[in-house]
C-alpha cells in the first residue's frame, strides 16, 4: 500500500501500533485509541494520533481510503467483567466506525475477528467449518462478521474479517504495559528471564498456533491491497504446546526454569488451535515468514543483550 490515507482504530494497542507504524512508511496514517490498553508511546511520530473512542460521533474518517478496525475489548475476561461495555465497544463501535467511514466515501475495511470461535481443534481450522459463540467476546466478533455482510450486501463495500491466531511479540513491541493481558510468549519470556516460574494451566499440553505480529501485519496490509471480502484466517498452520514454548524460551535464554502448573481458573477455555490459511494464501499469496523458533529467539534477544 502506498500513498493512501488510512485509519487504524485501536491504533495505540499491540497489533494496531505495529500496523500503523508499518503503514506510516508509505502512507498518511491516522490512529485512534481510547487508551484502555494502548499507549501513544507505541506510535512513531509520523502517525497522527487521536485520543477518541470508536463510540464517538465525530471520528476522523474524512478522506480515508481504508479503515483498519482493530479496536476491541480483546479477551474473554474483559468481556465477563462488563458484558454490556464489551458489546458496545466491539459491536456498536464497529458499526459506528464503518458507517462514518462509509458516509465519508470509504468502501474498504479490514477488521479483527477471532479464531477462538472454532473452539478446541488439533487439526487445521478452515473458515468454512461451523463456529459458535461460547463467550461474550466470541459473540461480539461473530456479530462483527454479520454486520460486515450487511455493509457488503447493502452498500457494496469490501470488508475483510481476519481471524487471528495467538499473535505474539516481545514486551519491547508494544505489550509490556498490558500486564496480564499481554501475549503469553512475552509474559513467559519475561518471567523466565527474571528467574520466575511461569504458570501454566493444567499440565501445559494445550497448544496454540503462535503467529508473529510482523506476519500478521503483512496479512492485514495484503487484505486491504486486494480489497478482500469475507472471512480469512491468519495463522501459521503449526501448533506448539505451552510446555514446548517454555522449553524453547529456556533454550533461547540459556536458562533452566521449570514452569508451575496450576488449576485452570477460566470457565471457558480453548485448549488447542491451528489455522488453515489456504484461503488467504490463494487470494493474496500470503505465507507466514517467521517460524516459532525464530519468533521466540526475537522475543528473547533483548534479555540476552543486557
Amino acid at each position: 500500500m502506498n500513498g493512501k490515507r488510512v485509519l487504524v482504530t485501536g491504533g495505540a494497542g499491540f497489533i494496531g501500533s505495529n500496523l500503523a507504524n508499518s503503514l506510516a512508511e508509505d502512507n498518511d496514517v491516522v490512529a485512534i485509541d481510547d487508551l484502555y490498553l494502548g499507549t501513544p508511546e507505541n506510535l512513531d511520530d509520523s502517525v497522527e494520533f487521536h485520543d477518541v473512542s470508536v463510540l464517538d460521533d465525530d471520528l476522523p474518517t474524512e478522506g480515508v481510503d481504508v479503515v483498519f478496525h482493530l479496536a476491541a475489548l480483546s479477551s474473554y475476561k474483559m468481556h465477563e467483567d462488563d458484558p454490556a461495555r464489551g458489546a458496545r465497544v466491539n459491536v456498536e463501535g464497529f458499526v459506528n466506525t464503518v458507517e462514518q467511514a462509509r458516509n465519508d466515501g470509504c468502501d474498504t475495511v479490514v477488521y479483527a475477528s477471532t479464531s477462538s470461535i472454532y473452539g478446541s481443534r488439533t487439526e487445521p481450522s478452515p473458515e468454512s467449518m461451523p463456529v459458535e459463540a461460547r463467550t461474550g467476546y466470541e459473540a461480539s466478533k461473530l456479530a462483527r462478521e454479520r454486520y460486515a455482510e450487511y455493509f457488503h450486501h447493502h452498500y457494496d463495500m469490501h470488508l475483510a474479517g481476519l481471524r487471528f491466531f495467538s499473535v505474539y511479540q516481545g514486551f519491547g513491541g508494544a505489550e509490556e504495559h498490558k500486564g496480564e493481558f499481554a501475549n503469553t510468549v512475552a509474559q513467559f519470556a519475561d518471567k523466565i528471564a527474571s528467574g520466575e516460574r511461569p504458570e501454566l494451566f493444567g499440565d501445559g499440553s494445550q497448544t496454540r498456533d503462535f503467529t508473529h505480529v510482523d506476519d500478521v501485519v503483512r496479512g492485514i496490509e495484503l487484505a486491504a491491497d486486494h480489497r478482500l471480502q469475507g472471512i480469512y484466517n491468519l495463522g501459521t498452520g503449526e501448533s506448539y504446546s505451552f510446555n514446548e514454548m517454555v522449553a524453547m524460551i529456556n533454550d533461547a535464554l540459556g536458562t533452566d526454569v521449570d514452569p508451575a502448573y496450576i488449576e485452570n481458573p477460566l470457565d471457558v477455555y480453548v485448549h488447542d488451535t491451528m489455522a488453515d490459511c489456504t484461503k488467504i494464501r490463494e487470494a493474496t499469496g500470503w505465507e507466514p515468514e517467521i517460524s516459532f523458533e525464530e519468533g521466540v529467539r526475537r522475543v528473547c534477544e533483548p534479555y540476552r543483550s543486557d
